[in-house]
């Protein structure tokens, strides 16, 4: 059987202006990854999303892993929701970013004040009651994920692949292989480590889910490196 290395970005740049860029840390969390990678896995094709993070994870990668790797080929359907859109229909008034960096000031730890507000507005867009409000539905968004997850196995043809993706992406296809409820599968998203690794086995038709969220490697270089925002 063949595998699909589902590897989440590694971390992103949280309160600068450009959040999509890796940090100084998402960069050395990539390069660890590829060191890890040298003595298990030499992927016949590399995929990932057009957002500049997993773009730049590949690169980390890339640099770590020490030898030529195949081109990151782009699949728009790896990309993440868009968690500014949704957090916006939820918190409408933090459309203006002051208002935001406000009231987060108010509280004594404003990143979980802000992750707490984040969970409150993805369940409510995964709720479906309130679809309108959103370019794109949760049904909507794990369609084109579960479309893309099932066009890169046709073209990997028995092939192992890599693919640099988002935790919500990861979540979903998990979600679809254990026949999880949405409940579920953002519980699994909550809970994805940055360069973590999961592992898809693949023949034909079959898939199984055989490793989630391992970032071993992460762990044994430096525990400092492991981050889930």
């Amino acid at each position: 059987m063949a595998t699909v290395y589902l590897v989440r970005h590694g971390q992103a740049s949280f309160g600068e202006e450009n959040y999509d860029q890796l940090s100084p840390r998402g960069w050395e969390q990539g390069k660890a990854l590829g060191r890890w990678m040298t003595s298990i896995i030499e992927p016949a094709a590399i995929f990932g999303g057009d957002m500049q993070r997993h773009r730049e994870t590949v690169e980390a990668i890339a640099t770590g892993y020490g030898s030529q790797l195949p081109s990151m080929q782009v699949a728009r359907g790896f990309n993440e929701f868009d968690h500014v859109a949704i957090v916006n229909s939820y918190r409408p008034e933090w459309r203006d970013r002051q208002v935001m960096a406000k009231d987060l000031a108010a509280f004594p730890k404003p990143a979980a004040a802000f992750q707490k507000t984040f969970v409150e507005a993805i369940r409510r867009w995964a709720s479906g009651e309130h679809d309108a409000d959103y370019d794109e539905t949760w049904v909507d968004f794990k369609a084109r994920v579960l479309a893309a997850f099932n066009d890169m196995i046709e073209y990997a043809g028995g092939g192992d692949v890599l693919v640099s993706t988002s935790g919500g992406p990861i979540a979903v296809i998990c979600q679809h292989l254990l026949d999880l409820d949405d409940e579920r599968a953002l519980g699994l998203n909550a809970v994805i480590a940055n360069t973590s690794v999961s592992r898809v086995l693949y023949s034909g038709d079959r898939r199984s889910l055989s490793v989630f969220n391992n970032y071993s490697h992460l762990e044994a270089e430096d525990p400092a490196l492991v981050t889930f925002r």
